[in-house]
């Protein structure tokens, strides 16, 4: 058996190629849409993507099932649980609890795991070579290394009001009747890591077992003295503030992705084009490059996602598809790169890109707006606003700040007010970076805090030792 883990650095999201050498299929779980790396993979070992399948209705990537089904002509298969509000718009397999898929030796079975969404499933992996007995189980959003799914995602992404107390009584059900009830030794690979904003304590490691959990984690004491109350309240406090995006990602993935097909090579563009095109407001630049560099020096109206590492996280706070209609031109040095950019980007459904330019040169450039923390009590403002995390908020913030975290700016610009400057700062920098360029684009007089919260922690230290 064949079992590979495809790991997305940017969205902390894991797919799993699940492949029967003798028989030479294979099922991708969970695909991303950029799906170059599938096929690869099943080319160098020889084998044919038969089947394409999904855990849940995912609200922080946009699946790449459809995208991978229509290059392979592998069969989809999606999850018919949950009721009738949550059924899949497009066609496919409808699995249900104890539906199996086949793959020469190899057996998939689909249990029905509702709590960070009422359609979840798992997938439990038999290889018939070797056992009749489940060794593997791909759980989804469900159980992560140390951490289970969110139930709230529904309320801070998808319109649900209050959904998030059922959801969190269903995963006390689904741990207790479903996962509890597997061997210890069956090795749990989940569909997220650290960084992801689908939990609150997500561990690093790339996989568990049900028997480690069962012992160390945080839950496990609720789930042994039946304290489902207390596993409600552990589970819903401080979970992080959800992007706004997702309530896009939800929506798509619902209904179906659109299916991009192959995509031609981005074309380079001439500074003389990409001028005519700011000038005549019809494309969107954006800016790739470090944040220092940014800003020294942008062209305004830009948009900051430093890339490539964490294009689509940053794009998919910075950008609307929805409301924002001009195609993107990249900043990058080669074609290559901007491809890659463009893989990252995709993953979030931002998929109109026009071109690339290698650099700025003939375009006009200004240095964004930004005030240091020792003059900052000095300067007139509206609105001092941390882009932070709610969590980080209350864990230590600038007197007087409010808090709307930078992948929902864009979305509660009615929270924001519409005259004076607003004054905006992360831990370190590079969120309020990309924060500050989606509000400036928007309209909005934007001052960034030079060395954000940390560089004005470092000022207080300062004048303390000053004073002292």
């Amino acid at each position: 058996m064949l079992l590979e883990r495809i790991y997305d650095e940017d969205l902390s999201q894991a797919s799993y190629v699940i492949g029967c050498q003798a028989r030479g299929e294979a099922i991708v779980v969970d695909a991303r849409r950029d799906i170059q790396t599938y096929l690869d993979l099943a080319a160098k070992n020889g084998m044919t993507i038969v089947a394409v399948a999904e855990t849940h209705i995912h609200a922080d990537y946009l699946s790449g099932t459809r995208e991978l089904a229509a290059a392979t002509g592998a069969q989809v298969y999606v999850s018919g649980e949950g009721g009738e509000d949550w059924q899949y718009g497009f066609e496919g397999t409808r699995l249900h609890d104890g539906d199996t898929i086949t793959l020469g030796n190899i057996t998939v079975k689909a249990l029905h795991t509702p709590g960070h969404t009422p359609e979840h499933l798992v997938f439990l992996v038999t290889d018939g070579a070797f056992t009749d007995q489940p060794g593997y189980l791909l759980s989804g959003d469900f159980v992560f290394s140390g951490d289970l799914g969110r139930p709230d995602l529904l309320d801070e992404a998808a319109g649900g009001v209050d959904t998030r107390f059922e959801g969190a009584r269903q995963l006390f059900r689904s741990l207790r009747e479903k996962f509890l009830t597997l061997p210890d030794h069956v090795q749990v690979y989940p569909a997220h890591g650290a960084g992801s904003a689908c939990g609150k304590a997500l561990g690093a490691l790339p996989s568990t077992t049900v028997g480690y959990e069962r012992l160390y984690a945080w839950w496990a004491p609720y789930l042994a003295t039946d304290d489902e109350q207390g596993f409600i309240d552990e589970l819903l406090d401080g979970q992080p503030d959800a992007h706004a995006y997702f309530g896009r990602m939800k929506r798509q993935n619902k209904l179906g992705p659109a299916v991009m097909g192959e995509r031609a090579p981005l074309a380079e563009l001439t500074a003389e084009a990409v001028r005519a095109g700011l000038e005549g407001d019809t494309i969107t630049l954006v800016d790739t490059r470090p944040v220092e560099e940014i800003l020294g020096g942008t062209v305004p109206g830009a948009l900051a996602i430093p890339a490539p590492d964490k294009a689509a996280t940053y794009g998919g706070w910075a950008y609307d598809p929805e409301s924002d209609t001009r195609p993107l031109v990249l900043l990058a040095p080669d074609q290559e790169t901007a491809q890659g950019i463009w893989d990252h980007l995709v993953r979030v459904g931002v998929d109109d890109v026009t071109g690339y330019v290698t650099s700025f040169e003939g375009l006009p450039l200004e240095k964004p707006a930004t005030v240091s923390p020792a003059e900052l009590d000095d300067l007139e403002r509206a609105l001092l606003l941390d882009v932070r995390n709610r969590t980080e908020h209350s864990e230590g913030t600038i007197p007087g700040a409010e808090q709307l975290s930078a992948g929902r700016v864009l979305w509660h610009q009615d929270r924001l007010p519409q005259d004076g400057t607003i004054v905006t700062f992360c831990q370190s920098g590079v969120r309020n970076c990309v924060a500050a360029s989606a509000l400036r684009r928007a309209g909005f007089d934007v001052v960034e805090l030079e060395g954000s919260y940390q560089g004005w922690l470092d000022e207080q230290a300062r004048r303390a030792t000053v004073a002292g």
